[in-house]
C-alpha cells in the first residue's frame, strides 16, 4: 500500500494498481479511441475525396495524432487522470506526491505511450509495469506519475471519523471554510479514517501537511499547542454541522462562536472543570402583618391593648362567630 499525501483532490492510503487492471484499463480507452478514429475517418474519407493523395494522406496522419494520441492526452487533462478504462476500473493517474495531475503529466504519459503501447503493442509497458515495485510503466516514470486504485474496500472501522475532544467541539464557527475545495476535505476524512493503521512519525506529518493546508485556505493558522489531527477533527465537524444546517434549515441549536483574536480562534484547553460560585439564596422580602381596618371584629377582638395581635401573628382571616 502506498502512503500518499495530497492538499488538493486525491485521497490517502490509496492503492497502486496492478497489472491486470492496467491492463483492461487501456484496452478500454483504446477499444473507444478506435472506435472514434474509424468514426472520424470515415467521415474525412467522404470530405476529403475530391484531394490529391498527398493531401488525403496528411489528413489521414493528422487524424491518428490528434485521436489516437491527443486524445487520451486531452481526456486525462480534464478529468485529472480519470479516463474512460481507468473510471470504469475504479483507477487513477497522480503525481508521485499524490495531487492531481496537469496537462505536462498527460502529454508526457501520452508521447511515451505511443512507443510503449502502440508501437510495441503493449510489450514495453507490459516490462516496465511488472519491473517497477510500483507499478510504473515509463510514461509514469518520466512524467513523475503513479496509477492507483481509487476503489478501496472500507474494512472494520475504515469509515468511522473519531471525533474531536469535547473541548474543540464547536470552536472553530467562526472560521471561513468558503475556500476549502471539496477534495481537500476528502483528503482530511480519509486521513481521519485511516490514521489509526498509519506509523505514528508518517502520519503526524501527514496530518500536519493537510492541517496547514486547511489553514492557509482559511487564513488562520493553526492554534499553538493544539494536535494537528485534533484540529483536523474539528474543522472538519464545523464543515459538517454547517451542511447539516444548511440541508435541514438550522434546526439544530447554534454554536456559539469561539472568542479570536487577530490571529484566528484562540484555543485553550481547560484544565479542569471551571469552578461555578455557589447559588446565593434567594432574598424573601419580608412581609408586614395585616391589621384589620379600626371597627372590625377582628379589631374589636384584639381588644385596646392588642391582646391578640401580641400572642399570635394575624392571618388575615376572620375567625368565625
Amino acid at each position: 500500500m502506498s502512503e500518499l499525501v495530497t492538499g488538493e483532490a486525491v485521497a490517502l492510503e490509496l492503492r497502486p494498481a496492478k497489472l491486470p487492471s492496467r491492463g483492461l484499463a487501456v484496452l478500454l480507452d483504446l477499444a473507444a479511441a478506435v472506435t472514434v478514429y474509424i468514426l472520424v475517418t470515415l467521415g474525412l474519407v467522404a470530405a476529403t475525396a475530391s484531394l490529391d493523395e498527398a493531401a488525403r494522406t496528411a489528413v489521414s496522419i493528422a487524424t491518428f495524432v490528434l485521436v489516437l494520441v491527443g486524445g487520451p492526452i486531452l481526456v486525462e487533462t480534464l478529468t485529472h487522470g480519470r479516463s474512460l478504462g481507468k473510471l470504469a476500473c475504479g483507477l487513477r493517474v497522480v503525481r508521485d506526491d499524490g495531487g492531481p495531475i496537469r496537462f505536462r503529466h498527460a502529454l508526457v504519459r501520452g508521447l511515451l505511450g505511443v512507443i510503449e503501447i502502440l508501437m510495441t503493442f503493449g510489450v514495453v509497458a507490459c516490462v516496465a509495469s511488472l519491473v517497477s515495485a510500483r507499478g510504473r510503466r515509463l510514461g509514469d516514470v518520466f512524467a513523475g506519475t503513479l496509477v492507483v486504485r481509487e476503489r478501496v474496500p472500507a474494512g472494520g472501522q475504515g469509515g468511522f471519523v473519531p471525533p474531536p475532544p469535547p473541548w474543540l467541539a464547536g470552536r472553530f464557527s467562526g472560521l471561513d471554510l468558503s475556500a476549502v475545495p471539496d477534495g481537500l476535505w476528502l483528503a482530511v476524512r480519509q486521513y481521519l479514517t485511516r490514521m489509526r493503521q498509519l506509523d505514528p512519525q508518517v502520519g503526524w506529518s501527514m496530518a500536519e501537511r493537510l492541517a496547514s493546508d486547511v489553514a492557509g485556505r482559511t487564513g488562520a493558522p493553526v492554534p499553538p499547542g493544539v494536535p494537528p489531527a485534533m484540529y483536523l477533527a474539528a474543522v472538519l465537524q464545523e464543515r459538517q454541522a454547517r451542511e447539516a444546517q444548511r440541508t435541514f434549515g438550522g434546526g439544530g441549536a447554534p454554536v456559539a462562536p469561539a472568542p479570536s483574536g487577530a490571529g484566528g480562534p484562540v484555543l485553550a484547553p481547560p484544565a479542569g472543570p471551571a469552578a461555578v460560585p455557589p447559588a446565593a439564596p434567594p432574598v424573601v422580602p419580608p412581609v408586614a402583618p395585616l391589621v384589620p381596618p379600626a371597627g372590625s371584629e377582628a379589631a374589636g377582638n384584639a381588644g385596646p391593648s392588642g391582646g391578640a395581635s401580641a400572642e399570635r401573628p394575624a392571618t388575615g382571616f376572620v375567625p368565625p362567630a
